[in-house]
C-alpha cells in the first residue's frame, strides 16, 4: 500500500481524499491542516487530522505528501519546504513560472533525496503531455490550447487573496471563432487575448473598495493583464445560488502536415464536471508512480514529462499489454 498525505483540505484537498478510495493500492494516512485540527472533519474514517507542522520533523509515516495549495502564494512556498523532508506532488499551474519552480523545488530535493512532482493536473499535466506527443509527431505544425468554459481553482484563489474580498469565481471562456479557426485548419496567429476572456464573480468584504479591487484583478500578471477581463460584484447568496459547481474542460489542438504536405490535426480534449475531483484523481494516479521511483532511489525534481505511463497504473504491465496496448 502507498500511505498518501494530503496537506491541505480544501476543495481540492477533499477530492484527493476522494480518489484515494478508487484505488486499491493505495491508503489515506493522514491529512495535514494549517487549521486547527479539531474544526475539521474529513470524510474517512479512522485517518487523524494533524497539524501541518508535524511534517516539519521529516518523520510522519507516510509514502509521498500531496500538497493541495494554491499556486499564488502556497506552492511556492511549500513545495520546496516539504521537499526537503518527503516525497511530495503539487499541482502549481502558474505556467510562466514553472521553470523557476522546478529549480526551486529540484535543489530541495536533491538536498533531501526525495522525489517531487511538480505541475500535476490536466493543464499543466495531461494537457502538456498531450501538447509534446504532438509536437513530436507533427514536427512542422501550430499548437493551440483552449480553456473552458469553466472556473478556473488558481485564478479564482488568487481573486480571493486580494484584499477586500471576500469570496469570488473565475470562468475561462474560449473565443469560439478563434477555435473554429484553427478546427478549420486557417493556422491563425493568435495572441493570448484573442484565444480567451475571463469573467469574475466577485464578493465584497463590507466596506471594500470595488473600484481598487477590480482595477488590481484586471492588471494581476500572469493571470488577469493579458485579457479582456470582466468583473461582477455579486452577493454571497447569488455567488452560493448562480456559481456552486466547479466545471471546467478544454482542448489541446496541433495542425500540421505530413512530409509531402498532407493536412493533420490532433485534437485532444476534457470535458470536466469537478474540475477538483479530476485533478484530484490526476495528482492520486501520479503520486503512485512518484513512490515507485523513490523506491528505485531517484531523486530530485519531476514534471510528467519524465515519468513513463506504466508508472501510473497499479496494473501488471504484462496485463497493461493485453488489455491497452
Amino acid at each position: 500500500m502507498t500511505r498518501i498525505g494530503i496537506l491541505g483540505y480544501g476543495n481540492l484537498g477533499r477530492g484527493i481524499e476522494l480518489a484515494i478510495r478508487q484505488n486499491a493500492d493505495m491508503e489515506l494516512a493522514a491529512v495535514y491542516t494549517r487549521r486547527d485540527p479539531a474544526t475539521v472533519q474529513i470524510e474517512t474514517e479512522g485517518v487523524p487530522v494533524k497539524s501541518a507542522s508535524d511534517l516539519e520533523a521529516g518523520t510522519e509515516p507516510v509514502d509521498v505528501i500531496i500538497i493541495a495549495g494554491g499556486s499564488a502564494t502556497d506552492l511556492p512556498e511549500q513545495t520546496p519546504h516539504f521537499a526537503k523532508l518527503y516525497n511530495v506532488v503539487d499541482s502549481f499551474d502558474t505556467h510562466a513560472n514553472i521553470p523557476s519552480h522546478f529549480a526551486n523545488v529540484d535543489a530541495a530535493a536533491q538536498e533531501g533525496g526525495h522525489v517531487a512532482l511538480i505541475s500535476c493536473g490536466w493543464d499543466p499535466g495531461l494537457f502538456s503531455l498531450n501538447r509534446l506527443y504532438a509536437n513530436c509527431i507533427l514536427p512542422e505544425g501550430a499548437d493551440y490550447t483552449f480553456w473552458g468554459k469553466g472556473i478556473s481553482q488558481g485564478h479564482s484563489d488568487a481573486i480571493r487573496r486580494i484584499e477586500g474580498v471576500a469570496d469570488a469565481k473565475q470562468y475561462t471562456i474560449p473565443v469560439e471563432a478563434a477555435l473554429d479557426a484553427v478546427r478549420a485548419g486557417e493556422n491563425p496567429q493568435l495572441t493570448t487575448r484573442e484565444k480567451h476572456t475571463r469573467e469574475c464573480f466577485v464578493v465584497l468584504e463590507e466596506g471594500a473598495d470595488a473600484e481598487a479591487v477590480e482595477r488590481e484583478i484586471v492588471e494581476m500578471p500572469n493571470y488577469f493583464a493579458d485579457y479582456d477581463t470582466t468583473v461582477h460584484f455579486i452577493s454571497q447568496e447569488e455567488l452560493d445560488r448562480d456559481h456552486a459547481g466547479l466545471p471546467h474542460g478544454g482542448f489541446v489542438l496541433r495542425t500540421g502536415t505530413s512530409a509531402t504536405g498532407s493536412p493533420m490535426t490532433i485534437e485532444y480534449s476534457l470535458k470536466l464536471g469537478s474540475n477538483p475531483e479530476f485533478t484530484s484523481s490526476v495528482l492520486v494516479a501520479y503520486a503512485r508512480a512518484v513512490a515507485r521511483l523513490a523506491a528505485e532511489g531517484a531523486t530530485g525534481c519531476k514534471t510528467v514529462f519524465d515519468i513513463a505511463p506504466a508508472y501510473l497504473s497499479a496494473a501488471d504491465p504484462a496485463d497493461l499489454r493485453a488489455r491497452l496496448l
